[in-house]
């Protein structure tokens, strides 16, 4: 059984929101498969929703991972208020074989699902600045991912589906199994509608989901739909236009961004408050710093005169970007800043400060299958570069069938089709109608 090729052949990414083609993964060799189950972001639900569920699968994906990067142990970490999620999984790991299986239960603090944190909590091991995982050892994959690969190796199941929690100003707020490429409007619909009149819809969760639009659809990527209204302060940390302007005018170098960096109290050298002092300054001497920066969007949260560093480290980056220019660090800390066990932020106080504490309901898992007409899926749901397609327009296709693939020598993934119909549409997408 080659684990690496079911993988490739089922077109597995990370479902955690990165998007990385995890056969390439199961191809290092580390001692440690960690499967991510804290699920970071406030409001969503669905990865404690599927570990219940898929328990067994979430095991076995995390066997079938150790088998193949030669791991010693396998560890899930979620956080310890998922007591149902912690049950099933205790059942399912007393009747697995692999005796190298345990849980390591997380306090509610954000962001534990942040890769570099959850390695640091559960192993000790301090991944270096603009590093990986697998530096220190490490395989970390989302529980979904692991779900996926079970499937793949097990039943030589594609991914087609993707859970996904549905939230915020809607009228039912949910959690359905929905064909990749669902349109984010029908998703909607299926949640009851907009509960407001004027609203902005984000792919993820408040703290670092992205806005998107009724016409975007569900990818392999994609955890939550996030409906908030359109005047809410969330919408305009991630809408602010003028972030460095007002850097340039209001702040106060109080310091408190870099304080509370969930990077800089691993121990990386970076100091958020430097780079908003450059930009007050005119200069560039931190400018590269912006790298480092995870976009948990802490520093916009407590930032006393409401700037949004985030924002401002996201513009810059993006033009560093665009100039060519790549991230020069990589430091390795020793050792955490000793404030680091002082300053981790409870969930729910991110959540109440956030003012979205309204819409952390529960969203119940409705598993049914879906009605879904069509579906329009994009080539490029994954890090590297997009699939190529190996079907046209006019095409009769059935669900599963291999509708893109990898460049050769590329890193990428395959796609296929997520239901059954025609292909009309051939381009940056395939859209496939019933």
């Amino acid at each position: 059984m080659n684990i690496v090729e079911m993988v490739k052949n089922a077109g597995v990414v990370g479902a955690g929101g990165a998007g990385f083609p995890t056969h390439v993964k199961l191809q290092s060799q580390v001692d440690t498969v960690i499967a991510n189950g804290a699920e970071c972001e406030p409001i969503l639900k669905i990865d404690q929703q599927m570990m219940v569920l898929y328990a067994d699968k979430v095991v076995r994906g995390v066997e079938l991972a150790m088998e193949s990067t030669g791991a010693k142990r396998g560890i899930i970490a979620l956080k310890k208020k998922y007591h149902d999620a912690t049950e099933s999984l205790n059942r399912s790991i007393a009747s697995s074989p692999n005796r190298s299986i345990s849980l390591f239960e997380l306090d509610n603090f954000y962001p534990a699902g942040d890769e570099f944190i959850t390695v640091y909590e559960v192993t000790k091991r301090l991944i270096p600045e603009g590093g990986l995982p697998l530096q220190v050892g490490c395989v970390v994959d989302n529980v979904v991912t692991l779900i996926n690969i079970a499937k793949a190796v097990e039943s030589s199941k594609a991914v087609t589906e993707r859970p996904v929690t549905i939230s915020g100003a809607v009228k039912n707020p949910v959690s359905l199994i929905l064909p990749v490429g669902t349109p984010v409007k029908r998703a909607i619909e299926i949640a009851g509608g907009v509960s407001v009149d004027d609203y902005t819809i984000i792919d993820g969760g408040p703290m670092m989901g992205v806005i998107i639009t009724e016409g975007d659809v569900i990818t392999k990527k994609t955890s939550g739909i996030l409906v908030l209204p359109s005047e809410h302060e969330v919408v305009f940390q991630k809408t602010n236009r003028h972030a460095i302007k007002q850097v340039k005018s209001a702040c106060e170098q109080c310091q408190d961004c870099t304080e509370i960096c969930p990077r800089y109290l691993l121990g990386h050298n970076f100091e958020c408050h430097k780079i908003q002092r450059t930009v007050q300054a005119g200069k560039s001497a931190h400018l590269t710093a912006v790298f480092m920066c995870s976009e948990c969007g802490l520093c916009d949260w407590v930032c006393p005169v409401k700037l949004t560093p985030r924002r401002t480290n996201q513009l810059i980056k993006r033009e560093l970007i665009k100039k060519g220019i790549k991230n020069p660090h990589n430091n390795k800390p020793y050792q955490t800043r000793e404030m680091r066990a002082y300053r981790k932020v409870n969930t729910a106080r991110v959540v109440a400060r956030n003012d979205v504490l309204k819409y952390d309901v529960p969203a119940p898992l409705n598993d049914n299958e879906f009605d879904i007409k069509e579906v329009k899926m994009p080539l490029h749901q994954n890090v590297g570069v997009p699939s190529v397609p190996v079907v046209k327009v006019g095409d009769s296709v059935v669900k599963e069938q291999l509708i893109a693939d990898i460049p050769e020598g590329k890193l990428g993934a395959k796609l296929h089709a997520s239901i059954s119909g025609k292909v009309v549409e051939v381009s940056d997408c395939i859209k496939i109608e019933r």
